[in-house]
């Protein structure tokens, strides 16, 4: 009978862990995210005028827009009538919408988790495969809803004349690739709880992985409070921009629906890294301003510290930034880790999480928008109905700076680091 306590014990823990986790929590877990992300873009796009859109298209359009947050792909078509041609597309994630769903779904899913040291494999797939399984649902019904088509007015014009005689008034209209949101958006949620996992001290990981904690949470760590420092600081300059100069409904749109497509680009054009990129047409970028004027050429234009600085020479402000931060996040992850870590290690550890950090922005930071109208041939008709803008890192470029800038900044904090107590250490004059 005693021999069957302890595994009569561990059944009733386990029954207790999946009760605090099961499909409740994890529909909770699931429909906080959802909700919280609707919220955003609903807002952000009510402040960019998306509102005023016919024919009902605001809630597909909030809808499309969760589904590009979680790097879904929209598509863009339109239709001119029979003696007109329109071409359209867009590219881009809108980052504060991805950046809040991913907060509220990790907060949920570490919620059921705290206070727990170590946790089985399989328990944490199950508590995984339950948020994952909703999600699914909750993307199919999301793609399947991101669809419309409306009307675009010519004006009152020689051009609206010329459209309504030939039955040429354009329309929009976009869709989703169900299949491929779908699929990148579990892949999204995937790496969200992953990343979770990997940032939470108080997460418990499979007794298997504990060994690579000392290496790995401190700098995944370190990486989300240097992304989040950066969003923070976008946002308070946006909003003296917003109380300084005006334009107040613009700038809480860039708030609400991308303002981490600004400053973590800036990150990278603090580190040296070279963007390309060109404006044209209607497109604009709302804010800084110098974005635009550095863009809008008739070529390809490089955005850095350099041709920036050529416009405004407070640009140079984002060196010192990037110094600050990178200090501050190196420290915070030697203060995390372990006494045994030595400063080349933190060093390392600071280059290799840099360069993931990099790469990252890199790839969810491009733009990439155009749209045009032709008639009987004549292509890009009505000047302000044809544009393009795009926004383009060199990617390699961006990752090689990151290495020396990771090993300096991480040896730097593991110095300023040195007096702080960690985890393992033994002071000499602890009273033995």
């Amino acid at each position: 009978m005693s021999s069957r306590t302890p595994s009569g014990q561990a059944r009733t823990s386990g029954e207790r862990a999946v009760a605090r986790h099961g499909w409740a929590h994890a529909l909770v877990t699931v429909l906080g995210g959802l909700l919280a992300m609707a919220v955003v873009a609903g807002l952000g796009l009510w402040a960019a005028g998306a509102a005023d859109l016919p024919d009902g298209s605001f809630a597909p359009v909030v809808a499309a827009t969760m589904v590009a947050a979680v790097g879904g792909t929209v598509k863009l078509a339109g239709s001119a009538g029979d003696l007109a041609d329109t071409r359209a597309g867009l590219t881009v994630i809108p980052l504060s919408v991805t950046l809040t769903g991913a907060l509220v779904i990790a907060w949920g899913f570490l919620r059921p988790l705290r206070h727990r040291a170590v946790a089985g494999a399989k328990e944490l797939a199950g508590w995984a495969g339950r948020v994952a399984a909703l999600w699914l649902l909750a993307l199919i019904g999301l793609t399947l809803a991101a669809r419309h088509t409306f009307d675009i007015s010519l004006g009152d014009d020689t051009l609206g004349e010329l459209g309504d005689l030939f039955g040429g008034s354009p329309k929009v209209g976009f869709t989703t690739d169900v299949p491929l949101s779908v699929f990148v958006g579990v892949v999204w949620l995937a790496g969200v709880l992953v990343l979770a996992l990997l940032v939470s001290r108080g997460a418990p990981l499979p007794a298997k992985l504990l060994r690579f904690q000392a290496s790995v949470r401190p700098a995944a760590y370190a990486m989300v409070a240097l992304l989040l420092a950066f969003v923070v600081i976008g946002v308070v300059i946006a909003l003296i921009v917003a109380a300084t100069k005006g334009h107040a409904r613009e700038t809480f749109a860039v708030i609400l629906l991308g303002i981490p497509n600004l400053v973590w680009p800036a990150l990278t054009i603090g580190l040296g890294a070279t963007w390309n990129g060109r404006v044209e047409g209607p497109f604009g970028l709302p804010m800084p301003q110098v974005l635009d004027e550095v863009l809008r050429t008739p070529d390809i234009s490089e955005l850095n510290l350099r041709t920036l600085a050529e416009h405004d020479g407070r640009v140079w402000w984002l060196l010192v930034v990037d110094i600050v931060l990178l200090l501050a996040a190196a420290f915070v992850m030697a203060a995390r880790s372990p006494a045994r870590v030595r400063a080349w290690q933190h060093a390392v550890h600071m280059a290799v999480a840099l360069v993931l950090t990099v790469f990252m922005i890199c790839l969810v930071g491009r733009i990439s928008a155009h749209y045009g109208l032709s008639v009987l041939g004549i292509g890009d008709l009505g000047g302000g109905l044809g544009g393009e803008l795009f926004l383009r890192p060199r990617l390699w470029g961006a990752v090689g700076l990151a290495v020396p800038w990771g090993l300096v900044t991480g040896f730097a904090g593991a110095l300023l680091a040195r007096h702080v107590r960690r985890r393992g250490e033994v002071r000499s004059d602890s009273g033995d």
